[in-house]
């Protein structure tokens, strides 16, 4: 269990919906890299978290795709550092990162037709390339 997580002024994500567990990183580190484990794995169980709407965890499901874990939870990795303390602040960094892009509401597209000056423009440039490559052929001769 870890502290929450402020996302913005309105939304707060409860410290028990994130689990972290630090494992060993690759990389650079000579012996260290062997006995300490500084790579930071946070999980947060979005789809049963009371702090998001449901139309936010629907767009976090399709943000998020390639980082949900078996379960559907969210499984964010960072091991940018050799300190456990900065790896974790990090991986919640990015957990932030996704939930404030899930809370933004898309517009939605109004479909619009085109003008008839514009349909007009498009006909008379399909008139002028269509008379410019009969030019080009050789002239027919009808016997």
């Amino acid at each position: 269990m870890s502290t929450p997580l402020v996302i913005n002024d309105k939304v707060t994500l409860p410290g028990h919906d994130l689990e972290w567990t630090a494992v060993r990183a690759s990389g650079p580190g000579g012996q260290n890299v062997n006995k300490v484990s500084s790579k930071i794995e946070l999980s947060f169980d979005f789809e049963d978290s009371i702090a998001l709407t449901d139309p936010v965890k629907a767009r976090l499901r399709v943000l998020a795709k390639n980082a949900l874990d078996a379960e559907g939870r969210l499984l964010v990795t960072s091991q940018k550092t050799r300190d456990q303390a900065k790896n974790l602040t990090d991986a919640r960094d990015k957990v932030k990162e996704l939930v404030l892009k899930a809370l933004v509401v898309p517009k939605t597209r109004k479909p619009t037709k085109p003008t008839k000056g514009a349909k007009a423009r498009r006909l008379t440039t399909k008139k002028k390339v269509g008379a410019k490559k009969a030019a080009r052929k050789a002239p027919r001769r009808d016997d």
